[in-house]
């Protein structure tokens, strides 16, 4: 097993650096940080126009996914300021700790590792962007760390929507079903020939578009395999620990939203077909009358809205980054 861990290691640097080569410079390092529950951690990272004086934005990717799935976002938003995407902890090329089985430490674990990076990256404040189960974690870091704050993004977000703590009977049988059965193992036991193939076939709104980019539309479905085969898969038990059901959150944000500082904006997109509960950003809204709230819609995109529409979705951040440089000042 470790044998085959470090082979799928080397072929997850191999697809990486493809999938990166459509920067015309970066750097890329292990930052190591210091978190309470583990030791000798390291959180894979990349950096982009570090040398510009604006305030930097820093993405948080999604559930399975890795910093290159940043791809056709990179460049856009490194233009005028500094640009920094990370393997959250537990996932890509970021250590692996053992995360608590309690979803509320499991939270604050995550936080506190996002915290101990910027310490160590020195970033006194962000444009803080996370999809999906990273805008979970974004939300999460704002209310722990207001002061860090210049302006919070959040793609197409999990997590704050509590529609389905109710569930109906049906509901309740198809969650039970969906708790056995976790779809990334069976793409594990497909191996690296044919977990690549099904990926594309199946969700193919995640792949193609980089694809296209890259000129290749293997190079991304085999990055996300060795993302989530190269190593053991800590990061997405612990994901496991924060889901109720079929897939929606244990401890919904939306109750939370109350503890974020008022003078922290907040820019909301979703994609016109998403399959999250877009009114979170109404509600949102509602729930945070003295903040500024801005929602957008993102066309013909679904869930993956920073690949499935790059240009709007870039033209978008780029114009919530305008506005937290001009809150700034």
């Amino acid at each position: 097993m470790d044998e085959m861990r470090a082979i799928f290691d080397c072929r997850l640097v191999e697809e990486e650096r493809k999938i990166l080569s459509v920067l015309p410079s970066y750097e890329s390092e292990f930052v190591p940080i210091d978190v309470s529950f583990a030791e000798d951690q390291k959180i894979w990272t990349i950096s982009v126009n570090t040398g510009s004086s604006n305030t930097p934005i820093v993405l948080l990717h999604g559930f399975a996914a890795s910093l290159g799935f940043w791809c056709l976002n990179f460049e856009p938003l490194s233009r005028d300021r500094p640009l920094y995407a990370i393997d959250i902890l537990g996932f890509g090329r970021s250590s692996r700790p053992h995360f608590s089985d309690n979803n509320l430490e499991v939270e604050r674990q995550m936080v506190e590792a996002i915290e101990a990076w910027r310490k160590q990256m020195k970033i006194e404040k962000m444009i803080l962007l996370g999809h999906s189960m990273g805008a979970y974690l974004s939300g999460l870091y704002s209310m722990t760390h207001p002061e860090r704050i210049q302006h919070l993004i959040l793609v197409d977000a999990w997590g704050y929507s509590d529609k389905y703590e109710k569930p109906s009977i049906l509901l309740k049988i198809l969650s039970f079903i969906f708790c056995k059965v976790d779809p990334l193992e069976i793409i594990r036991w497909m191996g690296p020939q044919w977990g690549p193939f099904v990926m594309l076939k199946t969700v193919p709104d995640i792949f193609v578009k980089v694809g296209d980019k890259l000129n290749d539309q293997s190079i991304l479905p085999k990055y996300c395999f060795y993302c989530n085969a190269s190593q053991e898969p800590t990061g997405e038990k612990a994901f496991y620990s924060l889901i109720l059901g079929l897939g929606w959150a244990k401890s919904p944000l939306i109750k939370r939203m109350h503890k974020l500082d008022k003078n922290i904006s907040i820019t909301v997109l979703y994609g016109s077909d998403t399959v999250m509960d877009s009114q979170m950003g109404p509600r949102i809204k509602a729930l945070t009358p003295d903040s500024f709230v801005d929602i957008k819609v993102v066309d013909k995109a679904w869930h993956h809205i920073y690949s499935e529409n790059a240009n709007q979705f870039n033209e978008i951040v780029l114009n919530a980054c305008q506005f937290a440089d001009q809150k700034k000042l």
